[in-house]
């Protein structure tokens, strides 16, 4: 059997260390000489320019001109003063003996000249052949946000972010939609160069710039990682000069934006009496409560406090930061608290042709959950108004009488459910400028991530029964609900693990860059090796402990072995592996007289996750681009000033969702089995190999064009693309005769996206103290599976999604289609009331029924995925205050709202609390709350995502430059005809677009705080 033994040689692997070991000691020695430098900004035409931020190179000092044009800031001799707005041309001066200087800036024509960040190099903007999105750090989300997807929500056309307001859950990412069944998975991430480093690890002021890589010309560089997207995030860097700090911290408060529409006391009381029903006496006890809000905190507390610190010598330069991020959820019980730190140094050596780099980041996350959350949430929607949170002795009001029906409050305060993370990330980097315009890079990086977690549930647990005790999981393809209820043992149960993920990664590349009189290349060859370790660890459990406050820290104190119906938890069969990644790449761009643009480039990729037989992909792309504007017939017009034609192909692959098994023949636990008077465990096969097992493929075609008009005041890009996935991995369950196991992951059907996306930028208005700036990203993306076709079947559709809901057995909600979008909802059409006053449906054949057919009588009723996403920006200034506010929506999209119709399961309203729209539906109508298209709705909405108003007070003081106070609101309000919680439902998965009893509350944030530079 062939597998990728890719091994260092031993003298290369000493060769690094030492190298690591002689980097040089850096002394960080601040400097003096300071002084206040002033000037006055104005256009060519002498009126004064307010709003200019004027800087400080590679600082964090940084100010704004006043209403007169005025400004005044800190520096030194040899400081560089930048000065810099989205409306002119960025101009920088050296700072001399002289104390001031007067700026005449010219209106930008262009936003071309921008460098961005691409695979292994950077590129100015008007080279580019390729789609590429940058983000720089003021035109990032505001407010309480720990998580970088949410940063980008909005910001950029064609990434569809969705969120809850759960802070230890990352939102789903998806770039020009879903690319595979298998995993419809985030982006790639490339941190300062590392791929696949996790976004954890950065806080979002130390973020320089973050650049969407789109199409494939941009992407296939990475290769087999690339399919869903790459976002290279840069941070930000230390130069020359004396030490700059600077502090930026806020408090906010948040309250739940919207909560679930459910009876109380009264309402539910007069509709069972209109229905000669009562509540059962166990259960009226005369309360009124509200059990969503006895789950939630009234407000819940958001903090972020980050410090940083940079400056340089004449041959050394450094960055640190320090964060602290302490973040409450509105559930009662969870949050999530995160410090990072930061240290990054370069060293110049040799006359500055050699430069060392040493990054190190390291975070550490503390999050609580909430203990079972989705069955947590489940219960607070069901728990009827009359019932009270405990009894009038103290204690809690339970009923086991009714099945599966569980006080959450109590589920919560019985329980402890949290884990500790620990990610580290070292990065030691060796730049050497050669000659003849020849760069050679080496990249070494180590990355760790821990994480200990403990879940401990105390002896209240051991009260509810374990036959009706199932999990709530989130919908998707294979999942189903599972009886718990016996993993909660006897005297309190407890479960430990600690797990630990490692990858090393070393890149070396060289660099040709030339300009041979009209003509220019840029050329990069390289290689990549990379070796991930996952799964290191162990998990185990306890249960029959002395008493409740011994917690998940003290297993030894538990006794399991006394109760002969406990298993140990010794966790899931594949923990661990190893897998290891081979590359070598190379790129070529070609331009002539800055008109004619040419790129290729071309990554063999070898992966040992995949079978003997296909270890090896190849992922090529080409692309052109033509500078339109600079030709000769374009400069006796004023109306352009850039436009250019850009066109590429190319193709990536997916090695995302798959591990050092998914190709090999595995044996696990099959039971046990009777011998000699013992139960004895039973393995046999689980899982077929498949030595032909490859690479996902994705193909992208993009055609766009990029504009600058009207001096600068309007500018954007528009981009076409088709995007099509062939060979999709998926997890086949096949006959035993044919596949020991009965499983076996083989490559099987194709999808495309077809999209367009468009991106304005314009100044519609400027004047002496006025300014507006807008931006407007507007996408649409079709996604069809256009093939099932497998080794093992000829199937055209998977029904999946299956909730689970009271009267809703076998009842899917979606299915997988050719022909179809992933998402699809494949349902009963609901047809009102008969005469009687019972739910009726259409049948397949047309005809009205009461009682549907499941699958049968299905129809194809609606598409989870949206038709336009849209974000909109806004920048006012006025004098020294700046106003943002940022709007964004989401149309064409339906939602399965499972949630409503277990709230409209109006047969169990003696047991389980129903919604007031239910109020009209008759109790013996068995069929009112059946999964059909009465519960799909449109998903539509226009959010009010964030208002932020600041004010800069320009400072003449020795130690003080800068303070920025600023309060921003988020979630402000939302317009939408969606009737559920919050019409922002998870678009990632297999199953975007379904609303099951497992959504977290949204929040509105206000908060305050102050950014001060010294």
């Amino acid at each position: 059997m062939k597998v990728l033994h890719f091994l260092l040689p031993k003298k290369r692997t000493a060769a690094i260390f030492t190298m690591v070991m002689l980097l040089p000691v850096l002394l960080l020695a601040q400097r003096t000489g300071t002084k206040d430098v002033t000037g006055k900004v104005t256009d060519k035409s002498g009126n004064d320019l307010s709003g200019i931020t004027v800087s400080v190179r590679s600082t964090t000092i940084a100010t704004v001109t006043n209403a007169s044009g005025i400004y005044t800031i800190k520096a030194r001799e040899g400081d560089i003063l930048v000065f810099s707005s989205a409306s002119f041309t960025a101009q920088q001066i050296k700072v001399t003996s002289a104390s001031s200087y007067n700026i005449v800036m010219e209106a930008s024509v262009t936003t071309l000249s921008d460098v961005v960040v691409v695979g292994y190099g950077r590129s100015s903007r008007k080279n580019l052949s390729s789609s590429i999105t940058t983000i720089k750090p003021e035109e990032l989300n505001k407010g309480a946000i720990g998580d970088v997807g949410q940063l980008l929500q909005g910001k950029v056309a064609g990434l569809n972010i969705s969120a809850s307001g759960d802070p230890n859950r990352a939102a789903a990412v998806i770039l020009r939609g879903a690319s595979t069944i298998n995993s419809p998975s985030a982006p790639f991430y490339v941190i300062d160069g590392v791929p696949g480093a996790d976004i954890s690890l950065i806080a979002p002021d130390d973020i320089a710039s973050i650049d969407v890589l789109k199409d494939a010309a941009a992407t296939a560089i990475y290769g087999n990682r690339a399919t869903s997207g790459v976002i290279i995030i840069t941070t930000k860097r230390g130069s020359k000069g004396q030490l700059q700090t600077n502090y930026n911290g806020y408090v906010g408060l948040e309250k739940v934006s919207s909560n679930l529409s459910l009876m109380n006391s009264s309402q539910i009381r007069a509709y069972l009496a209109a229905n000669n029903k009562s509540f059962l006496p166990a259960d009226d006890l005369g309360a009124n409560t509200d059990w969503m809000k006895a789950i939630e905190r009234s407000s819940a507390v958001s903090q972020n406090h980050n410090l940083s610190f940079s400056g340089g010598g004449e041959h050394t330069n450094y960055s640190a930061s320090i964060n602290y991020l302490d973040k409450e959820g509105i559930l009662t019980n969870s949050g999530l608290k995160r410090f990072i730190a930061r240290l990054s140094l370069e060293q110049y050596a040799l006359n500055n042709k050699v430069k060392f780099g040493l990054n190190v980041s390291n975070s550490r996350s503390d999050a609580s959950y909430v203990p079972i959350q989705n069955i947590v949430l489940l219960q607070a929607a069901h728990h009827l108004p009359v019932s009270p949170v405990k009894n009038a002795d103290g204690t809690y009001f339970e009923n086991f009488n009714t099945t599966g029906y569980f006080n959450p409050v109590a589920l919560i305060d019985h329980a402890t459910d949290e884990t500790k993370y620990n990610n580290l990330i070292g990065i030691f980097t060796t730049e050497v400028k050669l000659p003849f315009g020849f760069t050679y890079n080496v990249n070494l990086s180590y990355q760790q991530l821990s994480s200990l977690h403990g879940e401990f549930y105390d002896s209240y647990y051991s009260n509810y029964p374990t036959s009706n005790f199932y999990n709530n999981p989130d919908p998707g393809i294979g999942i189903s609900h599972t009886l718990i209820g016996n993993l909660f043992g006897t005297n309190g149960s407890a479960l430990r693990s600690s797990y630990q993920n490692t990858t090393k990664t070393i890149e070396s590349y060289l660099t040709w860059d030339k300009k041979l009189g009209d003509h220019s290349i840029n050329a990069v060859v390289g290689y990549s090796w990379q070796d991930n370790v996952y799964g290191d660890g162990f998990q185990t459990s306890s249960t029959n402990f002395p008493a409740d406050n011994v917690g998940f820290n003290n297993l030894a104190l538990g006794n399991p072995y006394a109760l002969s119906s406990y298993r140990v938890q010794f966790g899931p069969d594949g923990v661990y592996g190893q897998t290891r990644l081979i590359s070598d790449f190379g790129r070529v761009n070609y331009g002539y007289k800055n008109k004619y643009l040419l790129q290729g480039s071309l990554r063999r990729d070898g992966g040992s996750v995949f079978g003997t037989n296909n270890q090896w992909g190849y992922f090529p792309s080409v692309g052109a681009a033509w500078r339109i504007s600079q030709e000769g017939f374009m400069q006796n017009q004023s109306f352009i000033n850039e436009l250019k034609l850009r066109g590429s192909y190319g193709v990536t692959g997916n090695s995302q969702g798959f591990g050092a098994y998914t190709a090999q023949f595995l044996y696990g636990s099959t039971g046990t089995y009777y011998s000699n008077g013992v139960q004895a465990g039973a393995y046999g096969p689980i899982q077929g190999a498949n030595p032909d097992l490859k690479w996902e493929k994705t193909a992208t075609t993009n055609i766009g064009a990029d504009f600058t008009i009207l001096n600068g005041k309007l500018s954007g890009s528009f981009d076409w693309y088709d995007k099509s996935t062939t060979g999709m991995i998926f997890n086949y369950s096949v006959s035993s005769a044919i596949v020991p196991g009965g499983k076996i992951w083989a490559n099987g059907g194709s999808m495309t996206n077809k999209g367009i996306e468009l991106n304005l930028n314009a100044t519609p208005l400027r004047t002496k103290d006025f300014s507006w700036n807008t931006s407007l990203n507007l996408a649409h993306n079709k996604n069809l599976i256009t093939s099932l076709t497998n080794p093992y079947g000829n199937g055209d559709s998977i029904l999946y999604s299956d909730p689970e809901g009271p009267g809703q057995t076998n009842s899917t909600l979606q299915i997988l289609k050719v022909g179809k979008p992933l998402g699809q909802f494949f349902s009963l059409q609901y047809a009102g009331k008969d005469q009687n006053g019972n739910s009726q449906f259409l049948k397949h054949d047309g005809t009205l029924t009461t009682a549907p057919v499941i699958g049968a009588d299905y129809w194809y009723v609606g598409n989870a995925q949206p038709k336009l996403l849209a974000g909109w920006s806004n920048t006012f200034r006025y004098k020294n205050f700046d106003l943002n506010i940022f709007i964004r929506g989401v149309f064409g999209n339906k939602i399965f709202d499972a949630t409503r119709a277990d709230e409209f399961y109006v047969s169990g309203a003696a047991t389980n609390n129903i919604s007031p729209d239910a109020a009209n539906d008759k109790i013996t109508d068995v069929r009112n709350s059946t999964y059909s298209t009465r519960f799909i709705e449109s998903g539509n909405y226009v959010r009010f995502d964030n208002a932020t108003l600041a004010y800069t007070f320009n400072i003449k003081g020795n130690y003080v430059h800068s303070v920025r106070v600023y309060s921003s609101v988020n979630n402000l309000f939302v317009i939408t005809k969606y009737k559920g919680v919050d019409p922002e439902i998870n678009q990632g998965g297999a199953a975007p677009g379904i609303d099951f009893q497992n959504f977290y509350p949204k929040t509105r944030t206000i908060l305050f705080g102050v950014n001060v530079s010294f």
